[in-house]
């Protein structure tokens, strides 16, 4: 099979064009430039969203809608904690929507934003901030390639350039 008709499936690298969309109409997230790619098959994108592109070809245009259970998930209150206000640094700005990266105890890192403040307490919620959203995609697909043994290894694609991280 020749690149040019090749269908997107595991350990294709796919370059598309998006515009993501909320219930509202707004876009919230667009990538039109060519430069978006992702290693499909290894959890880069949301599970709703590849699993719709799975089958398309280059050219093919697509409006696809994902569910929160697809998506990023439906809101958890048990996900919202509370802290001290003292447990963060003392000239931290606290801004609500500000990210935060946290720490557990056995050193594992996971995300967590502002959501309120209470006195001397601080609300952190580990919800993503798109937990419960349905996202409403149109996605134009680019090229779409083979992915190299490395890019397999290392579970995401590579740049025109070799390899980064960052």
């Amino acid at each position: 099979m020749t690149q040019a008709n090749l269908k997107i499936a595991k350990n294709t690298v796919v370059t598309l064009d998006y515009e993501l969309r909320l219930a509202d109409d707004e876009v919230i997230d667009s990538s039109t430039d060519g430069e978006f790619s992702f290693l499909v098959g290894h959890e880069n994108v949301v599970p709703g969203l590849e699993t719709q592109l799975i089958g398309l070809t280059t050219g093919d245009v697509r409006d696809i809608v994902v569910s929160p259970e697809e998506g990023y998930g439906v809101r958890d209150e048990d996900k919202i904690v509370v802290v001290p206000r003292e447990a963060l640094p003392e000239d931290f700005e606290i801004e609500i929507g500000l990210p935060l990266e946290l720490e557990d105890e056995a050193g594992e890192t996971s995300m967590a934003f502002i959501a309120g403040v209470r006195g001397d307490e601080v609300l952190l919620d580990r919800n993503h901030p798109l937990a419960s959203e349905t996202l409403r995609f149109h996605v134009k697909i680019g090229v779409i390639r083979d992915a190299t043994k490395d890019e397999i290894k290392h579970g995401h694609a590579h740049g025109p350039h070799g390899h980064h991280h960052h």
